[in-house]
């Protein structure tokens, strides 16, 4: 393992950000989608203008200040900011509602909140009356009335105007917070039930930096595009890395401009959630399949690839010929879609199925998975260069200590994990047994190496009325394997037998339709159609070939929606909200078991 220095407080890393003389340390885009430069000088700056409103506005050590914007340097400078002070920093998604944003904000007891657009404080100010907020800081120019202008903090604090001093006092201020000081209150998406404040310190996240990364040699000539969700720790905690290391981080504040901006950027380091490599695999996919050539070529190389899979995961390159044609053809454009010089990649957030995993090591990528969870900081095993399995959660870093219950739940201890849910006394005592061990709600098990592999959360797992017990996601990544399935969901829980809901990939399924000579006026018609269902039917066919018995799917639904993080089916970090599945979906599930009195079971 690499040596790093380590940190104890994330003041640490803003210290060493600040000493970095780094002159593009950040990357933003400009309204007109230009990419501007933010040095490390600029950014000390800044951050100690908008500490010292903070101070002025009688902010104090362990305060809690909401911060609702999507990624964009301003983000990162109010995050060192609300560090700097000694105050705690509430991170909220900005696809929340007005409503929901609000309970947050009064949970927390927040005083202070910075948003990011006039939407964002058009929704706040509107249920403000709901909270104790005294002052609306708003991210764009112009503010509106009722909101003060982010630019006006941080006026007179350009590098030009003050030079590159340094202020003893301020950074006296910054040096004095506490490993046991409050950093942040991190509302979790709530995937089965209502958000709980994880409350991290300084040194929980801290004890994280100084393992997580230290396989990865990361340093000043890596970049990186921060898109994914800061409002989520797993990208929080990339960019403390990126940050730490010198690294240029590249804020992307808008999903559909990602690939964009991969082009331009051309990151050296990737993290994402196993959505964005399915997607970036079924783009490729369906790019091929508009043409027989392309279709051909892409399944050779994938063929081909797959015999020298383990040699690309284990970091070395195939010397076979015929893999290096493949490469140059194929595999080429694989990596082209991420930039082309991406050397780490990275999966996180959700459970990565082993077939994604192989398929990009068959197109040459090794995806290093990872797992972990925010009251983590966020991360408890990983896979790296050095010590790897495929379709191994990772391995523990090493100030992480697990163990297992008997009923498989994993249960983890070491300075990362977080001391308790804010204000949440009764969900303190459930998730902590009396040696101290945090129970993460995860079915796992260890092997003889100590490799940690996930099944399945303990409470999303299906129990039939037969008693067997069905874990839903690997069974829902084979059916996402499909380049025709977006989104799958497996429903059955006391039932006889295990169904699925499909949402169609609509890109792919109606290029399909067209091919084929099939026309309709919805996609309510189209997923009707007996040759539609004929299709997802051949889908779930494969899949119950590769399942036991108990496992395999007796009857599936095509839904005629898309789910989003928007509308509300999936969290964040792309994940399924099962709750609001079985809701939204009750007719269509109870429909699939109307007959099943008399209905064949498992």
């Amino acid at each position: 393992m690499t040596t790093i220095a380590s940190i104890s407080t994330i003041n640490d890393l803003f210290q060493r950000v600040a000493a970095a003389a780094n002159p593009r340390a950040v990357l933003w885009q400009d309204e007109f989608g230009h990419w501007q430069p933010l040095s490390s000088d600029q950014i000390y700056h800044r951050v100690r203008a908008l500490a010292e409103t903070f101070i002025a506005w009688g902010a104090q050590k362990g305060d809690p200040i909401a911060l609702v914007a999507e990624n964009r340097w301003e983000w990162a400078v109010t995050d060192f900011a609300t560090l700097a002070i000694g105050a705690a920093d509430v991170p909220i998604y900005p696809t929340l509602t007005g409503e929901q944003i609000a309970a947050l904000i009064s949970d927390a007891g927040c005083r202070i909140a910075i948003v990011s657009t006039r939407q964002q404080f058009d929704k706040l100010n509107s249920v403000r009356a709901l909270t104790q907020l005294e002052r609306i800081v708003i991210m764009d120019s112009p503010a509106p009335e009722g909101a003060i202008a982010f630019s006006s903090l941080i006026a007179g604090s350009h590098v030009d105007a003050r030079g590159d001093e340094r202020d003893p006092i301020f950074d006296a201020l910054v040096r004095a917070v506490e490993p046991s000081d409050l950093a942040t209150l991190i509302y979790t998406s709530g995937t089965t039930g209502e958000p709980k404040g994880v409350a991290l310190t300084h040194g929980n996240i801290a004890a994280n930096q100084n393992y997580a990364a230290a396989d990865f040699n990361f340093n000043s000539s890596d970049a990186c595009i921060s898109f994914l969700p800061l409002s989520h720790i797993t990208a929080r905690a990339l960019d403390y890395v990126m940050y730490y290391s010198g690294a240029q981080v590249a804020y992307c504040s808008q999903f559909e401009k990602l690939p964009q901006a991969m082009r331009e950027i051309r990151p050296t380091v990737i993290v994402g959630v196993p959505r964005v490599y399915e997607k970036i695999r079924q783009a490729v996919e369906q790019k091929s399949a508009a043409s027989p050539l392309k279709k051909l070529m892409l399944a050779w190389a994938i063929r081909l690839g797959s015999k020298h899979g383990d040699t690309v995961y284990d970091g070395r390159k195939p010397t076979s010929p015929l893999w290096k044609l493949a490469s140059k053809l194929v595999y080429s454009k694989v990596r082209e879609a991420f930039g082309g010089r991406v050397r780490i990649f990275v999966s996180g957030g959700a459970p990565l199925g082993i077939d994604t995993a192989k398929w990009f090591a068959a197109a040459g990528i090794a995806l290093w998975e990872g797992y972990g969870l925010t009251e983590t900081s966020p991360v408890i095993a990983l896979n790296t260069p050095l010590k790897h399995r495929m379709g191994a959660a990772g391995f523990p870093l090493p100030n992480v200590e697990l163990n297992l219950a008997e009923d498989g739940e994993l249960l983890v201890r070491g300075p990362a994990v977080f001391a308790g849910y804010w204000h949440k006394p009764e969900a303190n005592t459930e998730c902590f047994d009396t040696d101290g061990w945090f129970r993460t709600g995860d079915i796992a098990h260890i092997d003889e190496d100590g490799f940690l592999f996930i099944t399945d959360r303990k409470k999303e797992l299906l129990k039939t009325s037969g008693g067997k017990m069905v874990a839903p996601q690997p069974i829902e990544n084979k059916l996402k394997n499909s380049l025709l399935v977006a989104q799958a969901a497996l429903v059955g829980d006391k039932h006889k037998f295990i169904s699925a809901l499909l949402a169609p990939n609509f890109a792919a399924l109606e290029e399909w339709a067209r091919h084929h000579g099939i026309e309709t006026k919805s996609r309510a018609e189209l997923v009707a159609d007996s040759r539609v269902l004929g299709l997802y039917g051949e889908i779930v066919r494969e899949v119950n070939g590769t399942l036991a018995n108990f496992e395999t799917l007796k009857r599936f639904r095509v839904v005629a929606e898309e789910w989003t993080q928007e509308s509300g089916e999936l969290t964040p970090s792309m994940k399924l909200k099962r709750r609001v599945l079985t809701e939204r979906y009750a007719g269509v599930i109870a429909e699939l078991y109307a007959d099943e009195a008399t209905a064949r079971g498992e």
